[in-house]
C-alpha cells in the first residue's frame, strides 16, 4: 500500500496497483479489506503501533522522566527516517481519507499522548502533564514532522529531538 500510494499518491491509487505492489491477487485484497481507504487506515494504524513499540522499548524507568522522553523521541525520529516512504505515506495520506482517516489519526494520537501521560507522570506525584497538553505535544511534534516532509528533509528528523524533548519540558514546567 505504501509504495503503491507512494508512487501516484492515494487518490490515483488503484486496487490493481495495491495488489501489484503487494503481489497478491485482487481476491486475496478483498478477503483483508473492503476497500482501499481500509487498507490505508490498516497500514497506518499497524505501522503506529509499531512506532509506540519502538517508543516504549526505548524507556528506561532507572532514568528520570526527562531522560526517557529524550531516549524515546530520538528511537522515534530514527524509526521514522528509517522509512521515508511509510513515514511520508502515513502523515500526508492519511488526511486524504477526510473522516475515516482523522478518526484513524486521532486514535493514534490519545495513544501516544497516554503512552506520554504514563511516562511524564509515572510515580511523579504532581503529575505535571495534563491529558489536553499531552494532546498538544503530539500535535506540535507532528506538524515538526510534517515541515520535515514538505522540505524532503526526513533523514535529518534527528534534528527535532531537541525541540521535540524542549516542547515537553516547557509545558510540564520542568
Amino acid at each position: 500500500m505504501a509504495r503503491a500510494v507512494a508512487a501516484k499518491g492515494y487518490a490515483a491509487t488503484t486496487i490493481a496497483d495495491i495488489v501489484r505492489e503487494a503481489s497478491v491477487s485482487r481476491r486475496t485484497f478483498y478477503e483483508h479489506f473492503q476497500s482501499k481507504s481500509e487498507c490505508l487506515v490498516a497500514l497506518y494504524e499497524a505501522a503506529s503501533h509499531n512506532a509506540l513499540k519502538v517508543l516504549r522499548a526505548a524507556i528506561d524507568p532507572a532514568h528520570p522522566w526527562q531522560t526517557q522522553v529524550e531516549q524515546a523521541l530520538a528511537a522515534y525520529f530514527a524509526g521514522l527516517a528509517s522509512n521515508p516512504l511509510l513515514m511520508r505515506t502515513l502523515y500526508i495520506e492519511i488526511l486524504g481519507l477526510g473522516p475515516e482517516g482523522l478518526a484513524a489519526r486521532r486514535r493514534v494520537n490519545r495513544e501516544i499522548a497516554s503512552f506520554m501521560l504514563d511516562v511524564v507522570n509515572g510515580a511523579s506525584p504532581e503529575k505535571p502533564l495534563s491529558p489536553q497538553m499531552a494532546m498538544a505535544v503530539v500535535g506540535g511534534i507532528n506538524e515538526l514532522v510534517l515541515e520535515y516532509i514538505e522540505r524532503d528533509d526526513e533523514e535529518r528528523l534527528a534534528e527535532l529531538v531537541a525541540p521535540a524533548a524542549q516542547l515537553v519540558h516547557a509545558v510540564t514546567g520542568k
